[in-house]
């Protein structure tokens, strides 16, 4: 499964992961995506990748300037948050709630003059957002993405602020560069298409910084909403590592946040910050093939079709290795610990029937599929992981469906949809645990959310029909 992780080890911040995903696409995709970036239509806003390093590592800054500036150029009060995009969405994005000190907070904020026709001096409400970024020359999947993590910057900000959405107001500025930095990032993702994504916890830094609004604890109250259901840890590096808007791409995108899987095939992106910090100052990302079915979902049962299946294969028949045996003297738990392991260790799918064994003893029989190429391991691994003896093994023909991993996003989070198509057909279903985890936050019937997600799905698809291919 084509797999993208993102280690986190100095937080996250939209133009560090843009830069880091930008390291991942061959020529082509770079040449399309700065070409699409810089004629989005976002007033003032260039996005241009510069060679950078960090102690001692080479990568990329992806230097994003609305108006030629850059956002650590902006003032003194920016400086001390936005050194290397650290913080910055967080104090020169959000300018305020109406009602909670605006007039205070507007002052000289920015410590430039710019004849008061500056962009910088006037303000964005989520829904000036919205229609901005519903207006974007990009494919409806980006701005669909993108309007859903800044509506979670909007709501984290709000709670934080103890203000309604409607009010909150982000400096124009502020605004431009991250609606540039999470378009980049969803954009980037678009292009690479990985099938599962998984995050590394995210170190937040520690100290307080300073905005806007004053001095604030880290991490930052927005930020600490929006990770709250996130692993998170903080450390020795005083400083904003987190920020708002990298915390929300990080929610929208990231199906499990864990450690590295095992993977192959493997590209590097280094995305780096202008900050300098005791340890290098970057966002790196992997992208490769990810090994064993436990990656692909830790809670997906041992009998279940496995998108590991066939990746490689258009949809048609093959080959394909079923070894049987039957055993009679494992406990359940044991039984069940090593189908799990069998696909752990590179099986295609594993199962067991119940049966009657010999003088009449109740039993099991284990039928594992693996590729013909791998028959011989495979044998191996089932005596090593079972108490049986001996193996069957068999050469099956087979016809398949090539299979896929596709995503909607609803109102109680992100949902997958597994698909298979060939031949003419095309088969979908919600994701078990993605759909469990609707019911239980909706306090509704597995059915009644699954066939919601169904209906979302469908939805969804034929409005990208209707728009066409962008």
């Amino acid at each position: 499964m084509r797999t993208l992780y993102i280690e986190c080890n100095m937080g996250a911040a939209g133009d560090m992961l843009m830069s880091a995903l930008y390291e991942l696409m061959d020529e082509t995709q770079k040449e399309e995506f700065l070409k699409r970036m810089n004629g989005l239509g976002l007033p003032g806003v260039s996005i241009i990748p510069r060679e950078a390093v960090t102690c001692g590592i080479s990568g990329t800054h992806m230097e994003v300037t609305v108006y030629g500036e850059e956002e650590h150029e902006l003032g003194d009060d920016h400086a001390g948050l936005h050194g290397d995009h650290h913080g910055h969405e967080h104090g020169e994005t959000l300018h305020g709630c109406h009602g909670h000190g605006h007039g205070e907070m507007h002052g000289n904020h920015h410590g430039h003059e710019h004849g008061g026709t500056h962009p910088g001096h006037h303000h964005a409400d989520p829904l000036h957002i919205a229609e901005l970024i519903a207006g974007l020359d990009l494919p409806e999947e980006v701005r669909a993405n993108a309007g859903q993590i800044y509506d979670a910057i909007a709501g984290a900000e709000a709670k934080a602020h103890g203000c309604p959405v409607e009010q909150v107001h982000f400096h124009e500025v502020g605004a431009l560069d991250a609606v540039a930095d999470v378009t980049g990032v969803c954009y980037a993702i678009y292009l690479l298409k990985p099938e599962r994504i998984v995050a590394s916890p995210v170190h937040v830094g520690s100290g307080t910084v300073r905005c806007a609004h004053g001095i604030m604890p880290v991490p930052a109250p927005a930020t600490a909403n929006l990770l709250a259901d996130v692993p998170m840890y903080g450390g020795s590096i005083r400083g904003e590592l987190c920020t708002p808007t990298g915390a929300a791409l990080l929610v929208h995108f990231a199906d499990s946040f864990g450690d590295m899987p095992v993977m192959s095939k493997t590209s590097v992106g280094i995305g780096v910050g202008t900050k300098e910090f005791e340890q290098a100052n970057c966002v790196r990302v992997f992208l490769g093939e990810a090994q064993s079915m436990k990656e692909t979902d830790e809670t997906e049962t041992a009998g279940e079709t496995t998108e590991k299946q066939f990746k490689d294969a258009a949809a048609g028949n093959g080959r394909i290795a079923e070894l049987v045996c039957n055993i009679d003297d494992m406990t359940p738990e044991a039984l069940a610990f090593a189908t799990a392991r069998l696909i752990e260790l590179g099986a295609l799918d594993a199962y067991t029937v119940a049966g009657t064994m010999k003088k009449g003893r109740p039993g099991w029989e284990l039928t594992v599929l693996c590729e013909t190429d791998r028959t011989d391991e495979t044998a191996k691994n089932i005596m090593r992981e079972t108490t049986t003896n001996g193996v069957r093994v068999r050469i099956c023909e087979k016809y398949f469906l090539t299979p896929g991993i596709e995503r909607i996003h609803t109102e109680r989070g992100k949902v997958r949809i597994k698909t298979a198509e060939g031949f003419g057909i095309r088969h979908e279903k919600p994701e078990y645990e993605d759909t469990a985890a609707c019911a239980r936050k909706a306090q509704i019937p597995y059915r009644e959310a699954y066939e919601q997600a169904l209906m979302l799905r469908k939805e969804q698809t034929g409005k990208t029909k209707q728009g066409g291919e962008q």
